[in-house]
């Protein structure tokens, strides 16, 4: 009877302890679908929305391209963070801290390093030193600490870069869209961080409530050159003291990601023999590279990517393009006969070309027929123009620029031209009869006789980038091989063609698709009206995550952010401000089931 009573007291006493803790997270779920609801309330004004535009114009209205003079790009960076200093200093978070905190030249040393290509100049081959290069110039670090007076919760970091690529395009507001170089990538995504901080700056007051666990604000340079700025934060262990997860935040059109496919971008010297054309050996080593990267996406069968982003990208030939992640639009290449045979081998030169035109279109679509939304007008309006000057034929080739992650849906005006020249080459023997006189290609103001092509591999983590890097660069001799022997020419492809890995060098990674962090952006997507979430799914795109995922394994690091990736790099870049203000909801109550909260 002793025992009965004694075993009935202690099963009151437990069942007290579990009712009292069911009571304590029914009081903290409600006060956090409370400071929800207040979020909504908040975020969905137009004068908030009137906030993230001008924040965002003004963001756009400073050029972060790369550039040869770092002063130039420092000044710039000075500027932007200026901006979002005076943004966040003024929300009043307890014990908010602001840093500029300078770039780490022992990144240098880093296997994550990437090289500082765009500080090399005619006069200034070799470039610039990392100590040069990096000299003044920071990161702007935000923190917020937490109360820290619960075990509960996760210190989280939030990543987005203000650099940009070339060209500049300057900002523009049509209706409720941001048009200009940046709104999509990643400005735009930065802007939803800070507006996020806005949103929780009047909530938390209001419900006299702070931060559990710490938020750790990351604004950062040099994302679209290789992610040197995230690298320096990413090996910073003081840093890393302060937060134990991250989203990165870029344009995944407001889709979560727990992976990230991987990229690598290639240099390609092209030296032909004499008497050879290296315009001609470029057709046919783009050929190769191309087909290899359909190998390896064929092979690439990932859980986390089963739609097999494994994308070919050639972003500049020559003189024509400007970055090698960013799809070449325009390409102009010459066909030059001996005087007055041209006009001999006018339909003929005509009727090839277009027969290559029908194989490139074969394989990759036609994008004519594609209309695009924001301009009501075919996405390539024609495919080439074809314009006889005296003896020589100029051939100028169209695509649709934008994010090498969107090849597919764009165009690439590179390997439309290499399939052209190919048609020519195939019936060079025939042209040259009815011309009765050879022909030779060439690019307009480019007289070297090397050729310089650079572009860019996607990849998943069913393969190495070692692995990646190895099979492309056997492709490219492979190709050139294919074009020496159809000319009787001996030599081995690795001696007419060097392919280098001197640029963007992105590891695929694949994180856990059920951790907390993943758990949390789920029901914090839900509860803002996002789009459903499932199957969870990598990012078809390389970016600064992988420098977190590779440099602490086991780290939760997430992608999201607003934008679309077809955007991207484009001459029509853009994001809707309706998309940034959703992802300023999500990263709000993200944020709070993350590192929960506290009584001030």
């Amino acid at each position: 009877m002793l025992l009965c009573s004694l075993t009935l007291k202690g099963g009151r006493e437990l069942l007290g302890s579990i009712m009292a803790k069911s009571s304590k997270r029914s009081t903290s779920q409600a006060a956090t679908s409370d400071l929800l609801q207040k979020i909504l309330k908040l975020s969905r004004s137009g004068k908030f929305t009137a906030y993230i535009r001008d924040l965002l114009v003004e963001l756009c209205r400073v050029d972060t391209t790369p550039s040869p003079v770092v002063e130039r790009m420092r000044r710039a960076e000075d500027r932007c963070f200026k901006v979002l200093e005076r943004e966040l200093g003024s929300m009043g978070f307890n014990g908010l801290q602001l840093e500029r905190r300078a770039i780490n030249p022992k990144i240098s040393k880093h296997a994550n390093y990437s090289l500082l290509h765009f500080t090399k100049t005619i006069r200034r081959p070799e470039g610039l030193s990392p100590e040069e290069t990096y000299a003044n110039r920071s990161n702007l670090v935000c923190l917020i600490p937490g109360e820290q007076k619960h075990p509960r919760g996760v210190s989280t970091a939030v990543n987005a870069h203000i650099d940009v690529v070339a060209p500049y395009l300057l900002p523009s507001v049509k209706g409720g869209t941001v048009f200009g170089r940046g709104s999509c990538d990643d400005k735009g995504p930065l802007v939803g961080i800070v507006a996020a901080l806005k949103l929780l700056s009047r909530v938390l007051p209001m419900a006299r409530l702070s931060f559990n666990k710490n938020v750790v604000g990351m604004f950062v340079i040099e994302e679209e050159t290789g992610g040197n700025g995230s690298l320096s934060l990413a090996i910073d262990r003081n840093l890393r003291k302060l937060y134990d997860s991250i989203v990165v935040c870029e344009c995944t059109g407001l889709k979560l990601h727990p992976a990230n496919r991987g990229a690598v971008w290639y240099r390609t010297l092209l030296t032909p023999p004499a008497r050879v054309c290296p315009i001609e050996l470029f057709a046919f080593v783009n050929e190769e590279i191309e087909k290899e990267g359909r190998a390896i996406r064929a092979e690439s069968y990932h859980s986390l990517f089963p739609q097999r982003p494994v994308q070919t990208c050639h972003g500049i030939i020559g003189p024509f393009g400007e970055h090698p992640s960013r799809i070449c639009g325009r390409v102009e290449f010459h066909v030059g006969f001996p005087r007055g045979a041209a006009a001999r081998a006018e339909q003929l030169v005509s009727d090839c070309l277009a027969a290559g035109l029908e194989g490139y279109l074969g394989l990759y679509g036609d994008k004519s027929r594609i209309m695009e939304a924001a301009t009501g007008k075919p996405m390539v309006p024609v495919h080439y123009e074809l314009r006889r000057k005296g003896d020589v034929f100029l051939v100028t080739v169209h695509g649709a620029t934008g994010h090498m992650g969107a090849i597919r849906e764009r165009d690439g005006a590179i390997t439309k031209m290499a399939h052209l020249v190919r048609s020519l080459v195939f019936s060079r023997k025939r042209i040259e009869t009815e011309a009765n006189g050879v022909f030779r290609f060439s690019l307009p103001k480019h007289a070297a006789k090397t050729l310089v092509l650079e572009g860019g591999q996607g990849f998943v983590p069913t393969h190495s980038i070692n692995e990646v890097m190895d099979r492309l660069r056997t492709a490219a001799e492979r190709g050139a091989e294919v074009c020496l022997r159809r000319l009787g020419r001996l030599q081995a492809g690795r001696d007419v063609v060097s392919m280098t890995y001197e640029k963007l060098h992105n590891v695929a990674f694949d994180g856990n698709p059920n951790s907390v962090s993943m758990r949390h952006a789920l029901r914090a997507a839900a509860a803002c009206g996002l789009p459903e979430q499932q199957p969870v799914l990598g990012w078809t795109v390389s970016c600064d995550s992988r420098l977190f995922a590779t440099e602490y394994p086991g780290m939760e690091v997430l992608t999201f952010g607003p934008g679309q990736l077809a955007f991207a790099h484009s001459d029509t870049e853009q994001i809707e401000l309706e998309e940034i203000r959703k992802a300023a909801e999500f990263l709000s109550y993200y944020l709070l089931l993350q590192t929960g909260t506290v009584p001030r």
